[in-house]
């Protein structure tokens, strides 16, 4: 058998089997222009691929666009979602569909150039099992920058890898890395997490990202702070430890505060006044106790959705399923 490197260099040598997966959400005007340029790029780069389009019904016309696109050829394959899921299970959806030997994943707003996809493909074949095309500059306003910076901590923290920092919807890996997540079954879903169950091989490499010329962006500042959390409740334990170290603090705290009023009436003989100092006490024990059945809370309601075994995603409508079989 060769060595890693000779390995890698033998695999960068071949053209790999593609298939690209976009989530798709109210981007009707800009399909056509992204599979002409997808299908430029791919045809040059790859030996041979495929465009697999989710839409997550957003409530236009994309899905009727999405089927004249995949009359008129076959490489393109279309699945359309029964109702909104959300961008990750939309993902999810299309990644279990794919045959390619590596999946591309990116948005469908043409801020991710199809242009850019050969330097994702040639890190990944440098031996990593993921790359991710972060932009060289972030262009959004700077509450979203903040709060898409609080996402990628909590996200390195889920993960475990530094890479984490460095994440984007646009990314390539390794096909095979979606058996560790095949069986997956919970309704919160996070691709990065996901594909960190099986490797620790990220890379990231910054590229070209382009302004949205449609619509705006689903993710406000709320919507990510709420991603950050549910990531935070879903895939790590770190809220139950903050939890423990809270009530041993506070429990630290309130051995100190009695000693001081034992002591105090040993030594002075008089008891510590004040009726606000006892509700202040009372206040703050109280909250951090609440704030802890809060935590365990969440997860208890991420244990009864998963109990109640709700789908990660359901298909209503398909495409080219004939050619892809």
């Amino acid at each position: 058998m060769a060595p890693f490197g000779e390995r890698a260099i033998i695999c960068s040598m071949q053209k790999p089997a593609v298939s690209c997966v976009i989530p798709v959400y109210r981007a009707a005007p800009v399909l056509a222009e992204l599979r002409r340029r997808l299908v430029a790029v791919l045809s040059k780069e790859v030996e041979s691929f495929e465009i697999i389009f989710v839409e997550d019904c957003g409530g236009d016309n994309s899905w009727e666009v999405i089927e004249a696109l995949a009359a008129a050829d076959p490489r393109i394959r279309g699945f359309r979602m029964s109702r909104n899921y959300g961008q990750h299970n939309a993902i999810l959806c299309g990644i279990r569909q794919a045959h390619g030997s590596i999946i591309v994943t990116m948005d469908d707003d043409l801020q991710h150039p199809p242009e850019e996809l050969p330097k994702l493909l040639a890190k990944l074949a440098q031996g990593f099992d993921v790359v991710y095309g972060p932009p060289t500059e972030e262009k959004h306003t700077v509450l979203r920058n903040l709060a898409s910076m609080v996402t990628k901590y909590v996200l390195q923290e889920a993960m475990g890898a530094e890479t984490a920092r460095q994440t984007c919807a646009l990314r390539a890996f390794r096909t095979e890395l979606r058996d560790s997540f095949s069986d997956y079954r919970s309704s919160y879903v996070n691709i990065d997490v996901l594909l960190s169950w099986s490797t620790t091989k990220f890379a990231a490499i910054p590229v070209r990202h382009d302004p949205r010329t449609q619509g705006v962006s689903g993710y406000t500042t709320k919507s990510l702070i709420r991603h950050a959390f549910n990531m935070l409740t879903g895939f790590s334990a770190m809220p139950l430890q903050l939890a423990s170290l809270l009530g041993f603090s506070f429990a630290l705290f309130g051995f100190g505060l009695m000693a001081y009023v034992v002591g105090r009436n040993l030594l002075q003989g008089s008891a510590v006044p004040g009726f606000s100092f006892l509700a202040s006490i009372i206040s703050i024990f109280s909250g951090v106790q609440l704030f802890s059945l809060g935590i365990i809370g969440e997860y208890l309601a991420r244990m009864h959705f998963r109990a109640m075994d709700r789908p990660v995603y359901s298909v209503r409508q398909r495409t080219n399923i004939e050619e892809s079989a």
